[in-house]
């Protein structure tokens, strides 16, 4: 089975708090998807590595074609690998004993829906691992308003461009189509560099690269991330203000009097 199954998804998120998509990917609900997009990777980082443990959750050193646009989006997976013909034709009759039709890098696709950000790992492959084109851009565009995450290439370039609502991050561009190449999964656990990448999870794509953060940890990385900016925002009012200086402002923790003084301020907006 290609496409991963309901049940096995839920058991392998088990810890999900939120309801579940038809596919049984966990559905992070759409307002805190929308509060994510003002989260920073060294925030979400933070709150996943210093408080849960999850160290590898972080991978940087992509192409980004809109390094305006934020990616904030509930992750669909995809796994490519090198073809080899029994296997390729084993996957091949199942797309046709599904009614799949199109090459197999259409299929997930198909599958696609708002604010889902697809993520696929064709090993790195530029020449001849080009996963979308302009059509195909234009689709996922038309259904997720998102984007897509590629470890390997795209073609088209200048026309994906184009598209609005959409953002992608790739590893290279080149004007071959994808060839040599099977789908070996759809909504399983990836690797791309040093992360593992669930379905389910919610992909943050920022100028500096890509967070992975699971859906349990969602909502404590949008709070904690809110919590932040509240206390820059504090903390620059009362140095321009003379309250305190720098060496009371800037640190890890503030003293009781200075965090009083933070509730009162808070409670007053």
């Amino acid at each position: 089975m290609i496409f991963n199954t309901p049940e096995r998804i839920a058991a392998l998120t088990p810890q999900n708090p939120f309801d579940r998509m038809p596919d049984g990917r966990p559905m992070v609900p759409d307002d805190l998807l929308e509060r994510m997009k003002l989260v920073t990777n060294d925030e979400a980082w933070g709150t996943m590595e210093s408080r849960h443990g999850y160290k590898y959750q972080f991978t940087g050193n992509w192409l980004n074609m809109h390094p305006d646009r934020i990616l904030v989006g509930r992750v669909v997976t995809a796994q490519f690998v090198p073809v080899r013909p029994d296997f390729h034709g084993v996957v091949a009759g199942i797309g046709e004993s599904e009614g799949r039709s199109g090459g197999q890098n259409t299929w997930v696709i198909d599958s696609l829906g708002p604010n889902d950000v697809l993520v696929v790992d064709i090993f790195g492959k530029i020449r001849d691992g080009t996963v979308i084109g302009d059509n195909l851009s234009t689709a996922i565009a038309s259904r997720t308003k998102a984007g897509i995450v590629i470890n390997g290439a795209v073609r088209d370039y200048v026309r994906i461009r184009e598209l609005e609502n959409f953002n992608v991050f790739h590893r290279g561009v080149d004007p071959t189509p994808i060839r040599d190449v099977t789908l070996a999964g759809v909504n399983i656990p990836i690797r791309i560099d040093d992360v593992t990448i669930m379905p389910g999870d919610v992909a943050l794509g920022t100028p500096e690269g890509l967070s992975f953060i699971p859906p349990h940890l969602a909502q404590e990385v949008v709070e904690e991330s809110e919590n932040t900016r509240q206390r820059d925002v504090f903390g620059k009012l009362r140095l321009h203000e003379g309250t305190y200086t720098s060496g009371e402002i800037d640190r890890p923790n503030w003293a009781e009097h200075i965090e009083a003084d933070y509730t009162a301020w808070l409670a007053s907006r």
